[in-house]
């Protein structure tokens, strides 16, 4: 077990437990819903809507961040220092107080999301309930090989379709359909994390889609999911143009995003060389590499939609 790390001022001891690196992972689909809500659905922008469900988002994303780093320590899977290690693991606060600070944040994400939902529309519900229970069970999930379908529902699919319709009042498999590059990027931030930590989650019976996979397995399931964006973008786009049927065709901006196949290259040449790496921490902080790229995406994503309003507008 390594040594606790000094301990800094309170409020960045919670910081830490937090792991806000991580939020962009939530906030995006957020971010992009909203979006494609604007552009793509013609309602005029809500500004404090958006800002109330990008809150309650990153409220609860970093509730179960904390709460699955409690089940962690307390199963003996996290013990070593990473530089994307949380508070328990530092040493800098308990188990306990941050299971405490898990509930608190849990009961206020829960609290905005039904004020934000009863003025939203009921379709908000049943989004919001969904992406509840996934992020309280998140870790029992994550243990029987369904994290990477947790993390593809709350920080993708879920988060652009209650994003939609906070903004409309209405649910549409628009945004779920169209965030579905995004949400295999988040899965793909998780799934290097467990990757790396094939050896121990089976010392401990942890069973994770890398586990079942094994190494060479999950080489090529991470490159589905950092290339399959890129194909699956080109299929929205070009598939409703050549056979007539009811989707409606992804935006030519939407190409923008191709800019970030540089990043994804790179991620997998870190990937590739995960045995003989070009830095020691290429492969152990791949996870946190994987979600910058996704930032990227997103953005590139959101930058896309903006422009197509601009366009269309202007």
């Amino acid at each position: 077990m390594s040594e606790p790390v000094a301990a800094p001022p309170a409020l960045e001891k919670w910081l830490v437990a937090a792991r806000p690196w991580a939020l962009p992972a939530s906030a995006m689909p957020v971010v992009f819903g909203t979006a494609l809500a604007v552009v793509v659905g013609g309602v005029r922008f809500a500004p404090l809507r958006f800002l109330w469900a990008l809150a309650t988002m990153m409220a609860l994303h970093s509730a179960a961040n904390m709460l699955s780093d409690v089940f962690d320590f307390r199963r003996g899977l996290d013990r070593d220092v990473t530089p994307v290690s949380g508070a328990i693991v530092r040493g800098w606060l308990s188990d306990r107080q941050v299971a405490r600070g898990a509930a608190a944040l849990f009961a206020l994400g829960t609290a905005s999301g039904l004020a934000v939902a009863a003025v939203s529309g009921r379709s908000l519900f049943v989004v919001g309930a969904i992406g509840l229970a996934v992020g309280v069970f998140y870790t029992a999930l994550k243990s029987r090989a369904l994290g990477d379908l947790a993390v593809f529902l709350d920080f993708g699919l879920l988060g652009a379709a209650g994003a939609w319709i906070v903004q409309t009042g209405s649910f549409s498999w628009l945004p779920v359909l169209w965030t579905v590059p995004m949400a295999m990027l988040v899965s793909a931030i998780l799934h290097a994390n467990n990757w790396r930590d094939i050896a121990s989650d089976g010392a401990r019976r942890v069973t994770t889609v890398a586990g079942l996979l094994g190494d060479r397995g999950s080489l090529a399931y991470y490159g589905l999911l950092i290339f399959g964006p890129f194909a699956v973008y080109g299929a929205l786009i070009a598939a409703p143009r050549m056979v007539r049927g009811p989707l409606r065709p992804m935006p030519l901006t939407f190409l923008l995003a191709a800019l970030a196949l540089p990043s994804a290259f790179r991620l997998w040449g870190r990937a590739a060389r995960r045995a003989a790496p070009r830095s020691p921490l290429d492969f152990v902080i791949l996870d946190g590499a994987t979600a910058s790229h996704n930032l990227v995406f997103g953005l590139l994503s959101a930058a896309a939609a903006a422009l197509e309003g601009i366009l269309r507008w202007g």
